[in-house]
């Protein structure tokens, strides 16, 4: 990585990024929140857009009778093999997270992405404010008979969702939530909680490079609370796992705002040659394909929002 010069701080003498001091910080970066520090008109403002997603006709027209909502359920999944396990899987997931809350603005929407501080809820996730029936996402699933194998959500202000997709196949189905139950005499949480502990973070925040901390982040937490959920709630989620990483890149800005290594996926989804921050960042016509390099701070390049 080139530099370009020497700051001080306090006395210290510290080598800048060129890529960083080059760049643009954004004058009034909005603040994402934790659902669960939201006001109850923030959180219902937030829920009447994502439901309002619903109501928008499809961009990508791959199905018949599919919607806006339905855009980000299939790219994601189309998508799968080339956004996850390389380097690449934090700035795609940044961007991702980005054009939902632009498509949250188109219906009416003025405030900005929320996440679910999943580390701070894992002692007991079942009881975390996002699954509240009114203020929230609804609880668990249940066995109705009318959703086949699947458990389906009954509860909350998205209990009549009918998501076109079932990974990238056309399967309608109710919306679905299966959480994984604890065990008491292994030390097992609901929603596998002793999965993403504080000190599991901890561990995983004491990693220099950013592809340990990317592999780590993404293979342990991460995955943990998809597969603990079953559905996931997944804007919510991503929103938190991309708060994680700007936390890690806080730690020593000047060094970890720009940090980018690994291996790039090729078109196939095997892996390829070295990461760069030229790198694309994939969208499917659901919005322009991005560069890695413009997402890589939250207040420079495309982004302008904070923590």
């Amino acid at each position: 990585m080139k530099f370009l010069h020497l700051t001080t701080l306090a006395g210290v003498a510290l080598a800048v990024p060129a890529e960083l001091s080059s760049r643009q910080t954004c004058s009034s970066p909005k603040l994402r929140k934790s659902w669960s520090k939201a006001t109850a008109a923030e959180k219902t403002a937030y829920i009447n857009a994502a439901l309002c997603l619903v109501t928008k006709p499809s961009k990508l027209r791959v199905s018949t009778h599919t919607s806006l909502y339905d855009d980000f359920s299939y790219v994601h999944a189309a998508l799968t093999r080339q956004i996850h396990s390389y380097a690449v899987f934090l700035p795609w997931h940044r961007y991702f997270v980005q054009v939902y809350e632009n498509a949250l603005r188109e219906c009416g929407y003025t405030g900005t992405a929320m996440y679910w501080d999943w580390v701070a809820d894992s002692a007991a996730p079942s009881r975390a404010a996002v699954w509240d029936p009114v203020l929230g996402f609804g609880g668990n699933g249940v066995n109705s008979g009318d959703n086949g194998p699947r458990k389906r959500v009954t509860d909350g202000p998205f209990k009549n969702l009918r998501p076109t997709y079932w990974n990238s196949d056309v399967q309608p189905h109710w919306l679905s939530r299966d959480w994984v139950p604890g065990d008491a005499s292994s030390g097992r949480i609901e929603i596998s909680g002793h999965e993403y502990t504080p000190a599991i973070m901890a561990s995983i925040n004491s990693e220099t490079k950013y592809d340990d901390f990317r592999q780590r982040l993404e293979n342990g937490p991460h995955a943990a609370v998809h597969g603990g959920v079953g559905d996931p709630l997944f804007f919510l989620h991503h929103t938190q796992v991309d708060r994680l990483w700007w936390l890690w890149q806080q730690q020593n800005p000047s060094a970890r705002t720009m940090a980018y290594e690994g291996t790039r996926p090729l078109p196939d989804g095997l892996a390829g040659p070295p990461a760069t921050l030229n790198d694309p960042l994939l969208m499917a016509g659901l919005a322009s394909d991005g560069v890695v390099r413009d997402y890589m701070d939250v207040k420079g390049g495309k982004l302008c929002y904070t923590y």
